[in-house]
């Protein structure tokens, strides 16, 4: 019930926090949203924030490899169990552009939306530093993990600001009473 609520809560609210305890099912929801935004295949049962056309996304947790092995892994699968093992399906992911390091891990996708246009999907790392998350344009932000610069925060609401975009967060409190949470 806490996972749809999440969820539901995008209709009406533009930044979110599922904030919970270890494997829960916390990054595993924000990767089955992310899903329906970047194809627009919404279930009938869906009563969340809505794109009728592709979109510009970003996915990002602390570290290249984290992503890789946790975001990456969740939505578009990975090198050796191949691409279409996540949850966007096999048959709407179009250009994947693979990074030289780590091994393995993807830049970003291009997936097919129910409107016919491509949305991109750009995997970030908050290791990056703040300056990699400015300058662009995005309509959803998943983070993953709570990021050590508030500063990386601040862009991504800001990047979804003249989109009418949503920032979705979703971690454990591991570091405590920080300034984000």
């Amino acid at each position: 019930q806490k996972h749809v609520e999440f969820m539901r809560l995008g209709s009406s609210v533009s930044i979110r926090i599922f904030l919970a305890a270890n494997q829960i099912g916390k990054s595993t929801t924000g990767c089955v949203e992310l899903t329906y935004h970047l194809t627009g295949l919404y279930p009938n049962w869906w009563e969340g924030k809505r794109f009728s056309h592709p979109i510009r996304a970003w996915a990002a947790s602390d570290t290249q490899q984290t992503v890789r092995d946790n975001l990456q892994r969740h939505l578009v699968g990975d090198e050796i169990d191949g691409y279409g093992t996540g949850f966007i399906p096999k048959g709407c992911i179009g250009k994947v552009a693979v990074k030289s390091a780590p091994s393995g891990a993807i830049d970003f996708v291009k997936v097919k939306h129910v409107s016919g246009g491509w949305s991109t999907l750009v995997f970030k790392s908050y290791d990056q530093r703040r300056p990699k998350f400015q300058a662009d344009q995005i309509h959803v932000v998943l983070l993953d993990e709570e990021p050590d610069d508030i500063g990386i925060y601040t862009e991504c609401v800001t990047r979804t600001a003249s989109t009418d975009g949503i920032v979705m967060m979703t971690f454990t409190s591991l570091k405590g009473i920080t300034l984000l949470v």
